[in-house]
C-alpha cells in the first residue's frame, strides 16, 4: 500500500504531473517529491527540478518556504490553503488554468533540450511518435522506471 504522507519513491513513482489541486497542475507531484524528500526516500527523484521551479516561480513562493510548511505534515488541502495564502501576487482561477494548461502542453524548448528529449524518448520507447510533452516523457519515464515497457 502506498503511504501518500510519506511516499517512497523508490518504490513508485510520484503522482502524474497532470494531476491537478485546486487548479494547479503539478502540484501533487510536487508534493509527493517533497514528502518524499524530507522522508529521505526521494530515490532517484530531484526536488527541486526545473518543473518545481516553474511552480514556484509562478506562485511566488521560495522553495525553502514551501518545504517548511510541508515539514509541518500538512494534507494537500492544508498545503493548497498555504498556497493560496502565501501566493506573490494573487492569482485568479483563470490564471491558474490558463498556466496550467500552458504547463501541461509545454515542450522541451531550446535545441540542446530537444536533444536530451528525443535521446531520452530513444532510451525509453524508440518505436513512439506520441511523446511530444515534457509531461508525456515525464509518465513515460515514470512508467518504465518502475518495471513497464515503453
Amino acid at each position: 500500500m502506498i503511504n501518500y504522507q510519506t511516499p517512497n519513491l523508490t518504490l513508485h513513482p510520484p503522482r502524474s504531473p497532470r494531476v491537478r489541486l485546486g487548479g494547479f497542475v503539478h502540484l501533487p507531484r510536487l508534493l509527493d517529491k517533497a514528502r518524499a524528500f524530507i522522508a529521505d526516500q526521494a530515490g532517484d527523484y530531484t526536488f527541486p527540478c526545473p518543473l518545481d521551479r516553474r511552480l514556484f516561480d509562478f506562485i511566488g513562493v521560495s522553495e525553502d518556504n514551501f518545504i517548511e510548511a510541508v515539514r509541518l505534515g500538512k494534507s494537500d488541502t492544508e498545503m493548497l490553503a498555504w498556497v493560496r495564502e502565501n501566493m506573490t501576487p494573487s492569482r485568479r482561477a483563470h490564471e491558474i488554468k490558463a498556466w496550467s494548461d500552458w504547463l501541461e502542453n509545454v515542450a522541451p524548448g531550446d535545441a540542446g533540450r530537444h536533444q536530451n528529449f528525443a535521446n531520452e524518448i530513444g532510451r525509453l520507447a524508440p518505436a513512439r511518435d506520441d511523446i511530444v510533452t515534457t509531461f508525456d516523457r515525464l509518465e513515460l519515464d515514470d512508467y518504465v522506471s518502475f518495471g513497464g515497457r515503453g
